[in-house]
């Protein structure tokens, strides 16, 4: 089955490892891939709300997604890695800017959040364990970072591989990602842990984001940019450290809960269905076949045989997760033609209106006017 890359690493070896000493413990990457599983919607109800009290209103923080406010409340709803993608792309688009609430939205995160996984967390007998059992059962969180754990000299370091999504959103999601881990650590092991170090890959933002302030007094710490890996490091004096609320019952219980959980909610999705998936999110369309090949760790000959046993190809969904994000794109009336034609991989506009006549029979121009003039 295609298995699209989740993350970029400095080793590209796809694989979350944790040290010990120096013996890695490894958890192959196909059980890793975020979109192999479904999940649950705390996490995009969490996105929501931070919108709504910033005055964006449900329905357009949803739309495209699938989702409804009733489908978040309901604890038997699961979504896709798209459908949450979605939700925080047009987070992203209606703050109308390049927007930095990835910190902000992360330090929300409190272990309560991720369900089993996190009561498994706290239930561990040492910070250890809890890291053990967060990596292993990784893709019941909302990450959509590859997570990594070493120690390198006096400290433990989390890294966090970049997923191969629009800068914008890989941003937010590294940021959001790396916030929730820190406060997470914090819940886990104590009020006096402290982060020793926060770096980010990304250069350094022109206005610092209002919860660079917040991380300070929470962690001791202030996020440095231009780093060669996203990290964050505290002492590992706190890795052997017994948890409070231990429990070694409770402990196994959400460990084999976890399991079967992470084996529910594995998604066994089609090749085509994979590959709509990753095309569905914005900024993400691959511009040929061999890309596509090269994100799902395959070869193109392999991608080709599986959609052609599926009735498909990669022409085919490139073309019907196009004319779906066109429509959707001339909705929006800030976007010119010439950015929606660049947005969607097309070399120019005028190739962009040849394809677009195809699947409408009318002119992106005239079909955007139409638009307007039925909406008011």
């Amino acid at each position: 089955m295609l298995r699209p890359a989740q993350a970029r690493n400095n080793d590209d070896r796809g694989q979350s490892l944790y040290y010990r000493g120096q013996h890695p413990v490894q958890i192959s990457e196909s059980v890793l891939s975020f979109w192999d599983f479904k999940r649950s919607t705390a996490s995009a109800r969490l996105l929501v709300e931070f919108g709504r009290e910033r005055g964006m209103a449900a329905e357009p923080l949803l739309r495209g997604s699938g989702l409804s406010l009733p489908q978040l409340d309901d604890p038997n709803t699961e979504l896709s890695a798209a459908q949450e993608l979605r939700v925080i792309g047009n987070l992203l688009r209606l703050s109308e800017g390049p927007s930095r609430f990835g910190i902000e939205v992360g330090l929300r995160y409190h272990f309560s959040t991720y369900g089993l996984w996190g009561y498994g967390l706290i239930s561990s007998a040492t910070v250890a364990d809890a890291l053990r059992l967060a990596l292993r059962f990784l893709p019941l969180t909302y990450a959509f970072t590859l997570i990594t754990l070493h120690e390198e000299g006096e400290l433990a370091v989390l890294s966090f591989g970049e997923p191969d999504l629009a800068p914008d959103l890989r941003r937010f999601l590294v940021e959001r990602d790396m916030a929730a881990a820190a406060t997470l650590m914090r819940e886990i092991a104590g009020p006096d842990l402290m982060i020793s170090r926060l770096r980010f890959r990304a250069p350094e933002p022109k206005r610092p984001p209002k919860a660079a302030t917040e991380l300070r007094s929470l962690f001791g710490t202030q996020p440095s940019y231009g780093a060669a890996t996203n990290s964050l490091a505290f002492d590992r004096v706190f890795l052997p450290r017994a948890l409070p609320q231990a429990n070694p019952i409770t402990a196994a219980m959400c460990h084999q809960l976890c399991s079967e959980l992470l084996e529910r909610r594995r998604a066994r999705s089609s090749t085509a269905s994979l590959v709509r998936q990753y095309l569905s999110v914005p900024g993400s369309v691959a511009p040929d076949l061999a890309s596509m090949a090269r994100l799902g760790n395959t070869s193109e000959r392999t991608l080709k045989r599986r959609l052609k046993n599926e009735s498909t190809s990669f022409r085919e969904l490139l073309a019907e997760s196009r004319r779906a994000m066109a429509d959707e794109m001339l909705r929006d009336s800030r976007l010119s033609l010439t950015e929606i034609a660049m947005r969607l991989g097309f070399a120019d506009l005028s190739s962009f209106s040849q394809a677009f006549k195809r699947w409408h029979g009318v002119a992106p121009t005239y079909y955007r006017k139409a638009g307007a003039i039925a909406a008011r």
